[in-house]
């Protein structure tokens, strides 16, 4: 059985003090924002850049913290970046039998590795191609391969679909699926389908710190950082906890049905800013979820086809149509309800 992963990784030149455990056979998500570290602890587990302190250890292997770190050819770590970087005068076959080959395996066993490799991740029938016959997802699932043909102890993914169209994306996700089985693997992606269909669990950076360790569906449905929350889609409002539901900080009280925290404890509540009703306030039919609570919209941004109203602690997405029906402008008092089913309450502690 592979072994996992534990990491205490430490590079004060980036303020990047991070903690890290992959079990064996787990996928780890690694998200945050622009600067947070996540290349950071790549590129030291990976061998690319060492430490000012810390520990790397795959299984009972420390590849770094005793002496000199073990180099990164030695290290048994398949990476696969946003771009494939393919030897362009090789095959598809000779690409992936590159590994094998350069640690020291016969032609023959090599390329047994690579029509292998390739076979896992569905492109065996590229073989004999030139990677300039390629498209972007299969030059990138070749690439997976190229890390799977090394036997790699640990896998490495660096936003592997960001340059990707969305068709790519799927096939690549499907041959990440079948690389990450039996190996622990580090998945750092912008994506939150990647989180919620690839991920055991989820640890966000900000900072260069961890904020944030757990679930997808817990950290994504009910995030505690600011990372998660933006990267979720949802909105997060905080308040106190009411026997029906919350009473938001910005005033009022919105019920929920998914709600099992004792009343008067410090509370968020989650919801997706499609879901909330919105009405002008001295038009209070046009919700059918209660009158709602009073905000004073704050901005109009457009997104994706919506346009999105902040109203204090509120937000809401509404349609371009039913934006333009209410004529909002900034300043101006509105109601906003969340029909109950679609708003969680949870202790952000817990």
């Amino acid at each position: 059985m592979t072994a996992g992963v534990r990491a205490r990784i430490v590079v004060d030149a980036r303020a990047v003090a991070v903690d890290l455990e992959v079990a064996p056979s787990e996928c780890v998500a690694v998200i945050g924002p622009n600067g947070a570290g996540k290349s950071t602890v790549v590129e030291v587990l990976a061998g690319l850049l060492t430490p000012d302190d810390g520990e790397v250890v795959f299984g009972d292997r420390v590849v770094v913290g005793r002496g000199r770190p073990v180099p990164a050819h030695r290290r048994r770590v398949g990476l696969v970046a946003q771009t494939p970087d393919l030897f362009p005068h090789l095959s598809v076959v000779a690409n992936v039998a590159y590994g094998p080959r350069a640690g020291g395996a016969s032609r023959r066993e090599a390329r047994l590795r690579s029509v292998r490799a390739l076979t896992d991740v569905g492109v065996v029938a590229l073989a004999d191609r030139t990677p300039a016959e390629l498209s972007g997802g299969q030059a990138q699932r070749v690439a997976i391969a190229r890390a799977l043909a090394t036997d790699p102890a640990v896998l490495l993914l660096d936003e592997p679909t960001s340059a990707l169209d969305l068709g790519a994306r799927q096939d690549v996700r499907a041959a990440i699926r079948r690389a990450a089985v039996g190996r622990p693997t580090i998945l750092v992606t912008h994506d939150p389908v990647e989180v919620m269909t690839l991920a055991d669990r989820v640890v966000v950076l900000e900072g260069g710190r961890v904020v944030e360790v757990g679930r997808p569906a817990a950290v994504l449905g009910r995030p505690s950082s600011a990372f998660a929350t933006v990267f979720s889609g949802l909105a997060v409002v905080r308040g106190t906890a009411t026997a029906a539901g919350i009473a938001p900080d910005g005033g009022g009280e919105l019920p929920s049905a998914a709600h099992a925290v004792p009343p008067g404890r410090a509370v968020s509540a989650a919801y997706h800013p499609t879901a909330a009703r919105l009405s002008r306030d001295d038009d209070r039919t046009t919700t059918r979820d209660g009158v709602g609570v009073l905000r004073h919209v704050e901005a109009l941004e457009p997104r994706d086809g919506l346009v999105r109203v902040r109203a204090g602690d509120l937000t809401a997405d509404l349609t371009l149509a039913r934006a333009a029906a209410l004529a909002l402008e900034p300043g101006e008092p509105v109601r906003i309800a969340v029909p109950a089913e679609d708003l969680v309450v949870y202790d952000p502690s817990a």
